[in-house]
C-alpha cells in the first residue's frame, strides 16, 4: 500500500501504511488541514482511517475494503498489536492511537483552534447522548450538527448537502465497518469545504456511557478486544474469535521488516 498521507512518516503493517506519529501529532495536522480547507476551493477531504484486528483481517478477505482503505489520506493505529508489530521494523510506532482517546486529542484543539465537528452515525437516543457528553467534557467545542446512523445511499445527498451547510470542519463517522469506510470513500467529493472526515466505530458508545473501557493495564497489552468480548460474547466473541487469527496472521506476514523513511 502506497504512502499517500501528504509526507506524514508511516510504518507498514499488516499491509497498511501507517502514521507514524503520536495522537498530540495527529491532532495538530488536523487542525493545519481544516484550516487549510477553509481557505480552498474545491480541495478534498482528508479521509481518516483506523488499523486494528477486526480492520486487517477485513482488509485481507474483503478486495472492495482493502481498496476502500488504500483511499485513506492518513491510517493510524487504532489497535495496541499494531503498535506491538511495529516493533518487528526499523521504526517502530511511537504510542497507540485509539479512536476513543485521540478524540479528546482533537477536541481539545479543535476548541483551541476554533474549529467545530459534525457527528454522523449510531442511533438517534445514542448519537445525541454523545453530542451531550461532548458538549459536557468541552463546553467551548463547536458541535455544526448531528445526524443518525440509519441512512442508506439513498440518503448520501441529503446527508452531504447537511453537513456542508452546517460549515464543519471535522466529520465522525460511525457507522461500523465496513460501513463507515465506504461511507467516507463514496462521498468525501461531495463534501468539499470539510477537513477531516474521520472513521470513529464504536465511540459514540463510549461518550454515551453505553460502553465501559478495559482497564488500562489490559489495553497496554493488547487485551481490551477480551474485555469487550466477555463483556458483550453474543456480538463480540463469534467476531474476535474468526478475525483474531486471520489479523495476527497478516500481522506477522505483512508487516514490513525494513526501515521506512
Amino acid at each position: 500500500m502506497p504512502d499517500k498521507s501528504s509526507g506524514v512518516p508511516t510504518v507498514v503493517v499488516a499491509g497498511l501504511a501507517t502514521a507514524r506519529v503520536t495522537g498530540d501529532q495527529l491532532a495538530e495536522m488536523m487542525v493545519e488541514d481544516c484550516l487549510a480547507a477553509r481557505g480552498a476551493i474545491g480541495t478534498r477531504p482528508k479521509v481518516v482511517f483506523s488499523s486494528n484486528g477486526q480492520g486487517i483481517a477485513l482488509a485481507g478477505a474483503d478486495a472492495e475494503f482493502s481498496a476502500a482503505m488504500y483511499e485513506a489520506d492518513i491510517i493510524h493505529a487504532d489497535g495496541m498489536p499494531v503498535v506491538l508489530a511495529s516493533k518487528l521494523t526499523g521504526t517502530p510506532l511511537p504510542e497507540r492511537i485509539a479512536t476513543t482517546d485521540f478524540f479528546h486529542n482533537a477536541a481539545i484543539a479543535a476548541v483551541r483552534s476554533g474549529l467545530s465537528f459534525f457527528v454522523l452515525g449510531a442511533t438517534e437516543k445514542q448519537n445525541s447522548a454523545a453530542v451531550d457528553a461532548m458538549v459536557r467534557l468541552y463546553p467551548s467545542l463547536k458541535i455544526a450538527g448531528r445526524h443518525h446512523g440509519y441512512i442508506g445511499p439513498e440518503d448520501d445527498e441529503r446527508v452531504s448537502e447537511m453537513i456542508v451547510e452546517s460549515g464543519a470542519d471535522v466529520v465522525w463517522v460511525a457507522l461500523g465497518k465496513p460501513r463507515q469506510e465506504y461511507w467516507c470513500v463514496r462521498n468525501r467529493e461531495r463534501l468539499t469545504g470539510v477537513g477531516w472526515i474521520k472513521t470513529c466505530g464504536g465511540l459514540y458508545a463510549f461518550l454515551a456511557g453505553d460502553v465501559r473501557r478495559a482497564p488500562t493495564w489490559m489495553q497496554r497489552l493488547g487485551l481490551e478486544w477480551l474485555y469487550r468480548a466477555l463483556e458483550d460474547p453474543r456480538r463480540l466473541g463469534w467476531r474476535y474469535l474468526t478475525t483474531n487469527p486471520r489479523a495476527l496472521y497478516r500481522l506477522i506476514r505483512y508487516t514490513n521488516r525494513s526501515t521506512e523513511k
